[in-house]
């Protein structure tokens, strides 16, 4: 077990799945970290320790759980994982208690969330790419179905610090000088894939095996790279069609098992992310004039679902 003095104080901000996982990996490595989340989950963890399934086992892991966002007061490292929907007002709630040094990462899905906690809060504020594969079947209880690596960027003395503390807790994070490209090849996969699968009551690796719906991902591929040339946009690995279209497949097949997110929030009537994902992609094509008739049915669609359902 890692020497918890050596490690800087963390805060996971809205412990959930993403943040519920990655919070666990750093206290089994004995880190200090506390877990910010809603009050049934806050409450599970202090009575029973969060539990852990991973493949090779389950694991009950003791840390403390909280629903008071002042419990980063005394925290270096703060790990954003709230909904991109809740980015701004969350952001504004946390800035008084953040040390003036602290770093934040976003872990969340979305291009413009460090943006917008930078604006909020006036502290160093760190990008991510999460690809990772979590529920939470019940509160306190987080289930790991895939991968659970991160990119960050770009590279500074800070995020080299950062990717330290991930790597040193088992969870592989690298650096890339092209954050926001990464961002977009992550969006690109979330958006050929999330809806689909939040309409479609379809795992990933039941997407795929589909022609029809693979014929859907591939337009809605074609409209994320027209915004994404017209936004100047460069996505690392990823500049047609067929490249595109490689990169939401690997997704899947990686995650073969998982419903997207965005089928989770439906399933759990809660309000989804979609105006991150296929949303953005709709708002940035009206503003550089490019038409994203597929994306907008999906947005309309998936929004149609939550009025039913929330």
């Amino acid at each position: 077990m890692s020497q918890r003095k050596d490690w800087p104080r963390i805060a996971v901000v809205g412990a959930g799945a993403v943040g519920g996982y990655f919070g666990g990996m750093f206290a089994r490595a004995g880190a200090p970290i506390v877990l910010i989340g809603r009050r049934h989950f806050a409450d599970a963890v202090n009575s029973n320790g969060l539990v852990l399934d991973k493949s090779e086992g389950q694991e009950r892991i003791r840390v403390a759980a909280t629903t008071e966002i002042s419990a980063i007061r005394d925290c270096s490292l703060i790990l954003f994982s709230v909904k991109a929907n809740d980015t701004a007002e969350t952001a504004k709630q946390i800035a008084p208690f953040l040390q003036p040094d602290a770093t934040v990462v976003c872990l969340q899905n979305g291009v413009d969330n460090a943006d917008r906690v930078r604006a909020a809060t006036n502290v160093v504020t760190v990008p991510a790419v999460v690809y990772v594969a979590v529920s939470v079947p019940e509160f306190g209880r987080v289930k790991h179905l895939a991968r659970g690596d991160l990119i960050i960027g770009p590279l500074s003395e800070r995020t080299t610090e950062v990717a330290n503390v991930f790597n040193r807790a088992a969870i592989s994070c690298r650096i890339s000088e092209n954050i926001e490209g990464e961002l977009w090849v992550k969006l690109l996969c979330n958006c050929a894939l999330n809806a689909i699968s939040a309409l479609g009551h379809a795992r990933y690796g039941q997407i795929v095996q589909s022609g029809d719906a693979k014929q859907l991902m591939q337009d809605v591929v074609d409209e994320v790279l027209a915004v994404a040339r017209a936004a100047g946009v460069v996505l690392p690995g990823v500049d047609d069609r067929e490249s595109g279209m490689a990169a939401a497949m690997k997704i899947a097949m990686q995650m073969a098992d998982a419903f997207s997110s965005t089928a989770q929030d439906l399933n759990r009537g809660r309000p989804t992310e979609i105006d991150a994902l296929n949303g953005y992609i709709v708002r940035q094509g009206a503003a550089l004039a490019v038409p994203v008739p597929i994306n907008r049915a999906l947005v309309t669609l998936v929004k149609l679902a939550e009025q039913v359902r929330v």
